[in-house]
């Protein structure tokens, strides 16, 4: 059976042409920036994001991370704008089928009617505001509020019935007893996305090279890719915006997971400095435009996609290289590598993580106050993928990603650790200028924060 450690291999030929700000470079071509630079004058010192090109600077006032109006217009100018993420097709198979998910401080529901069409209501009626499902999943053709009775069809249309004189017979002429629906529901692939305000741009529009990514995603399988078992749920007492960054940091993974790097170090046979290289071929940071990024490396633990490892034996290399050759006719050399071997941490702004790793994660979440977010999650798969490498998948999710993993508790230490911090000292600032200078960033470069808190910046603070 699979196990859960990896070799390292090689990198495509060339970079991928489609991602021209993917980054490739020598080491030699890094200029440290002033470690303490001066900040003064009253403009810099209220400013939340500072940036110095010239001077290789980039600093987050760490007001954003507790000031509770800083929060209030983050909902309005974020999370009330922006396309979110709320379910993978595959949570909702039949026609009927529902979910019940809190989607950008929104309780939504999110199902298929009877014809199957893909819908999304907000999860409160239209009568006295209480919750009409309370179950998380499940199929139903109408959906009935617990309160009063009030009953809805699938697809959002009023359907009790009123006794005589109660109301107007035109009582429902301009839908107001109807299930309010979200102003736009969108899909790429198979991933779907709720926005909260009628206008701006398009799903694909606002994913821009994102979507390459979500191709390449939706191409570790022909016949698709499901959502396996259920939802991670947990809280972190910290700010929404440490966990994005913290989702693509390379930077901190061999000291904040260095018990996991051991354990990989002995389970390979290579030395912690070959699990995750940082060499200039192997290493890329890439911008996908919109407040998109994302990290691109090579690890040394197995990929159920199609990276063997010595200790699957003969009969995982087999299949394996069977999935390798089948990858290879589709997508020709070039991008079946790439597929199999390329590990990839992913932000699509502002708060989609899909880590496309040793397992494939994704990940959502939403603050409920400045210091407080909570958090989902799934695993992701193919459907036709072989038991031995699901029972893999499935187990190198927990073993890392999953909250008793060997990440998420060391992150979520991290991050609650700033978190508290901030009350605490008067160093107003976080330095997020690493290889700020070098014309091409890799993997622990910190690039991929910058291109957030630009995004951050040009929606709460209208600065472009």
């Amino acid at each position: 059976m699979p196990g859960r450690a990896g070799t390292r291999s090689g990198w495509p030929d060339r970079p991928n042409s489609r991602y021209p700000a993917m980054i490739n470079s020598r080491r030699d071509q890094f200029i440290m920036a002033d470690a303490d630079p001066k900040i003064s004058g009253a403009a810099k010192t209220d400013a939340i994001v500072v940036e110095d090109e010239a001077a290789a600077l980039f600093r987050v006032n760490r007001r954003a991370f507790t000031d509770p109006d800083i929060l209030a217009r983050e909902r309005e100018h974020i999370f009330s704008t922006c396309w979110l993420y709320v379910g993978h097709a595959s949570e909702l198979k039949k026609p009927n089928d529902f979910l019940t998910r809190d989607v950008g401080g929104r309780s939504l529901i999110f199902n298929r009617d009877r014809k199957g069409t893909f819908r999304a209501f907000f999860n409160v009626c239209p009568h006295r505001g209480a919750a009409v499902v309370r179950d998380k999943a499940g199929s139903a053709i109408s959906f009935r509020c617990f309160y009063h009775g009030w009953a809805f069809n699938n697809n959002g249309q009023f359907g009790s019935r009123f006794e005589a004189d109660t109301y107007p017979p035109d009582f429902n002429s301009d839908g107001c007893a109807n299930l309010r629906a979200v102003p736009r529901l969108e899909s790429y692939g198979d991933f779907w996305f709720v926005n909260y305000s009628s206008s701006g741009e398009s799903l694909g529009e606002y994913l821009g090279g994102a979507k390459e990514v979500l191709d390449l995603i939706a191409d570790h399988s022909e016949v698709g890719m499901e959502i396996v078992g259920g939802t991670q749920e947990y809280s972190i007492r910290a700010n929404w915006k440490l966990l994005v960054e913290n989702s693509f940091d390379g930077y901190h993974a061999s000291e904040t997971h260095s018990t996991y790097v051991d354990y990989l170090a002995d389970a390979t046979g290579y030395g912690a400095q070959m699990l995750m290289t940082n060499r200039p071929s192997l290493s890329r940071g890439v911008e996908l435009g919109n407040g998109h990024a994302m990290i691109e490396y090579i690890a040394a633990w197995g990929r159920p996609v199609a990276q063997w490892i010595p200790t699957w034996g003969d009969k995982g290399k087999a299949v394996v290289d069977a999935k390798r050759k089948r990858l290879e006719e589709l997508h020709g050399p070039e991008r079946a590598r790439r597929i199999a071997r390329a590990n990839r941490n992913i932000v699509i702004f502002p708060n989609l993580v899909i880590n496309d790793i040793m397992s494939l994660t994704v990940r959502t979440f939403y603050p409920e106050e400045p210091g407080r977010m909570n958090v989902q999650g799934w695993a992701l798969a193919p459907v036709d993928e072989e038991p031995d490498f699901r029972r893999t998948r499935l187990e190198n999710f927990l073993e890392f990603l999953g909250p008793g993993g060997f990440a998420t508790p060391d992150d979520v230490e991290a991050l609650e650790s700033a978190q508290r911090s901030y009350r605490t000292i008067d160093a107003p600032f976080n330095d997020i200028s690493r290889g700020m200078r070098r014309a091409e960033k890799y993997h622990d470069d910190e690039e991929q924060m910058r291109v957030f808190w630009r995004e951050w910046r040009r929606r709460v603070e209208g600065v472009a």
